[in-house]
């Protein structure tokens, strides 16, 4: 290669490496500027004031395992039960729950529950149960290796 050739590539590398530091030196004092304060948010509509919670009929208490015993769930319409994260009633220290394992729901001031395709099955009072079954106060549903009592 002849001489001046090298020096128009000498200078090309410089002029990279030049623009390689100025941006670095950007992206730094971007940096210790820190991050910019949000812009306020826009003036929204007002929603109207939100009617006060009616207490909760029906609960759903912990009676096993012991170290979540007493722990009590409101089932307020409908309440899923099981180790997901989107269940209303969230069983996540018992391994043997399925993801949705259960579906507790008020009918007309009465609590009915029914298995969702769990593995282990949903048990009321003793009897696995195969369809929706109507609750009373003192009933006890057994998921997995936990055990609720119906509580009004």
């Amino acid at each position: 290669m002849s001489d001046s050739a090298l020096t128009v590539l000498k200078f090309c590398l410089m002029a990279l490496l030049y623009l390689f530091l100025i941006r670095v030196v950007i992206v730094v004092a971007r940096e210790l500027r820190g991050t910019p304060a949000p812009a306020p948010p826009r003036p929204t509509r007002v929603p109207a004031p939100a009617r006060p919670a009616e207490p909760a009929d029906w609960r759903l208490v912990v009676v096993e395992p012991a170290p979540e015993r007493g722990r009590a769930y409101a089932v307020n319409g409908e309440a899923t039960i099981g180790r997901g994260g989107g269940c209303a009633i969230p069983l996540t220290f018992d391994t043997f729950v399925s993801q949705v394992h259960a579906r507790a729901h008020d009918r007309d001031g009465t609590l009915w529950v029914e298995d969702i395709g769990s593995t282990n099955g949903t048990i009321v009072n003793g009897k696995r149960i195969e369809k929706p079954t109507k609750l009373r106060k003192g009933d006890r549903v057994k998921v997995g290796e936990t055990l609720l009592e119906v509580d009004r």
